[in-house]
């Protein structure tokens, strides 16, 4: 059984969290995040769960009281965006370290300065290299279901690892779908409960979480942090199977969406994914053979899977929706590493657009389109869609 609900995608969020009913949410608002606790916030009030929700004075505070929890044992969440992320960096930064498995949604916005509200990704790109498993949604859907995948990857004892669930802000976070919601009692059944081996409030097996480690050992620590997040992928696809004897639904790494044909096709991450199949069924219907990657799984980046489904791609241009200043863009640069392996490469084209939440159109995508079939293409060269002159 499941439920058909209007929601916007924080409050699809909001109903995952609510099937996983978590010992401890840290609270905090930013916007375009602020209705993730608003709603979550309810649930508490309305003693639909036996969550202790924590009100805090910063993004700072709230990862230092996630951290605090989730190191004596509890099942922990809290929410961020932009200038909250960048806040909270210094915690965020140390949490893949301490191996606590938080799960902490994040519905993308601009950094400033200038001062912006409205949706980038380059929040979330600038923790790429911590330690985070990094997953992006579509829509809200998505988002409610990348919710259920991030516990129980977060939590296996063979990763212990944070993981940050992506969605864009008010394109996304704030538009309001219809969002299927699968049966609680199937849902809770499926992310189980937290049973940490060892924990601060363990007081018959003491030990020590965040020690000093010097030269010595501090090295061995992080070998065993990328072992971990090497897990994964592996993980990431067993877990997905499970799940989707609830939903009926695949969850692999990235959505293909009809690209074995292709002459030329695109990448882009989260909403943006959702306008260029509408362009590409509209460019197919005219007889162009044009194709999509979206990615779902960005960190760890599944470089050999992605190497695969573009390979026999003649041209791919990748859409970045955030720069790397004095450097290629994100999702460009996974992409142009994934494909060096190859002895006869696609041709690339990098884009940046929507930065600052400016709109990118069908009409733009087909533009990108029709550059990458006429081989109007430079690998050296990033373009500007939307950009003013």
């Amino acid at each position: 059984m499941s439920t058909w609900k209007p929601l916007s995608g924080t409050q699809a969020v909001a109903e995952a969290m609510r099937q996983i009913n978590p010992d401890v949410v840290v609270a905090y608002p930013i916007t375009p995040q602020t209705p993730i606790v608003e709603f979550f916030a309810q649930y508490v009030a309305n003693g639909i769960v036996d969550t202790e929700t924590i009100p805090v004075e910063s993004e700072h505070s709230a990862m230092s009281a996630t951290v605090g929890a989730a190191a004596a044992g509890a099942r922990v969440m809290c929410a961020t965006a932009s200038q909250g992320l960048a806040l909270m960096w210094e915690v965020v930064a140390a949490v893949p370290g301490l191996r606590l498995p938080i799960v902490m949604p994040v519905v993308n916005r601009a950094l400033s300065a200038p001062i912006n509200i409205h949706c980038d990704h380059s929040d979330t790109m600038g923790a790429t290299t911590i330690g985070w498993i990094q997953i992006f949604s579509e829509n809200g859907q998505e988002a409610y279901e990348n919710m259920l995948l991030a516990i129980r990857l977060a939590e296996h004892p063979d990763i212990l690892l944070p993981a940050m669930v992506m969605q864009d802000g008010f394109i996304t976070g704030h538009s309001v779908e219809n969002v299927e919601i699968f049966d609680d009692d199937k849902v809770k059944a499926f992310v189980g409960e937290r049973n940490p081996d060892r924990y601060l409030l363990d007081t018959e097996h003491p030990y020590t979480i965040g020690p000093l480690a010097l030269p010595d050992y501090y090295f061995e620590i992080k070998r065993q942090q990328e072992e971990a997040m090497r897990q994964v992928k592996k993980i990431y696809l067993e877990t997905g199977k499970e799940l989707s004897k609830i939903t009926g639904k695949e969850y692999p790494y990235f959505e293909s969406y009809k690209l074995d044909d292709a002459d030329a096709a695109i990448v882009v991450l989260s909403s943006t994914a959702g306008t260029a199949k509408d362009t590409v069924d509209k460019m197919r219907a005219e007889g162009k053979k044009v194709g999509l990657l979206k990615p779902k799984l960005f960190r760890p980046f599944p470089y050999k899977e992605v190497r695969t489904a573009l390979k026999d791609i003649p041209v791919v241009g990748v859409l970045d929706r955030s720069m790397a200043f004095g450097a290629y863009a994100p999702v460009y640069a996974e992409i142009k590493n994934a494909l060096f392996e190859l002895d006869k490469r696609p041709k690339l084209q990098s884009y940046v657009f929507g930065l600052g939440g400016k709109d990118i159109f069908k009409s733009d995508i087909e533009k990108a389109f029709n550059e990458l079939l006429s081989g109007e293409v430079n690998s050296e060269e990033e373009r500007y869609i939307g950009l003013r002159g």
